[in-house]
């Protein structure tokens, strides 16, 4: 089944923060104690008016969805059962195709998967940090044309 990737639309809201929970949570190994309600307020109020949000679909089923800008990927998530299936990769082509020539972004170290990904695509580590509210080690990536 080939995936159509589209701009975010406020009615697949409450599916991709729930995809977008259950893809961080299978990525770093914790439960993320925010409340959904919490987590939609966020993205609606942070996130949509600062990105441009594009989420993938496989017929109607939401499968990914990445928020970026020219600069730097602010969230890429693929659902769970997806993983591995190009669609991230998909979204990196586009966001480094859309860049103004260089693009920046932050993973938690723990997540070695999303690492050896941005890895795989020509990201490099900048820098690492600790992020104080889930006390664990990020990771600050860039990637320059």
């Amino acid at each position: 089944m080939s995936v159509v990737v589209s701009a975010f639309e406020a009615s697949s809201t409450d599916a991709l923060v729930r995809m977008w929970r259950a893809g961080f949570e299978h990525g770093v190994g914790i439960v993320d104690p925010h409340p959904l309600a919490d987590q939609i307020e966020f993205f609606l109020s942070e996130i949509v008016p600062r990105h441009q949000v594009r989420v993938a679909w496989e017929a109607d089923r939401l499968v990914g969805f990445m928020a970026s800008s020219a600069e730097s990927v602010s969230q890429l998530y693929v659902h769970v059962d997806h993983l591995g299936q190009g669609i991230g990769s998909m979204f990196v082509r586009l966001a480094q195709a859309e860049s103004s020539g260089s693009l920046w972004l932050f993973t938690l170290a723990r997540n070695q998967r999303a690492c050896r990904f941005y890895e795989h695509h020509g990201f490099t580590v900048a820098a690492r940090g600790f992020v104080d509210f889930w006390q664990l080690e990020d990771v600050r990536y860039v990637w320059t044309a």
